[in-house]
């Protein structure tokens, strides 16, 4: 974990004080869980699913496949070539 380091008036770091003792926590736990909640939670940074990007392409084969071809080895005998 790294170290923050943050200057805080008297009256915020008496507060800290007084929650950190009532709920018997550390100052940084306090800290960290007041952080934790004033941000939120943490956004996705592809807000879009596979689905959703490939979607266009769902269906665009033509030519009828073999209902094994993910699984029988025989199908990949000539891939890369």
């Amino acid at each position: 974990m790294s170290t923050l380091s943050l200057k805080l008036p008297e009256s915020l770091l008496l507060r800290l004080d007084q929650e950190s003792r009532a709920r018997r926590l550390s100052k940084s736990a306090v800290v960290r869980a007041a952080l934790e909640r004033e941000l939120g939670p943490i956004k996705s940074a592809c807000a879009t699913s596979c689905y959703d990007l490939a979607r266009d392409l769902a269906g665009s084969v033509r030519e009828k496949l073999p209902k094994d071809l993910a699984t029988n080895p025989k199908h990949m005998t000539s891939f890369g070539r």
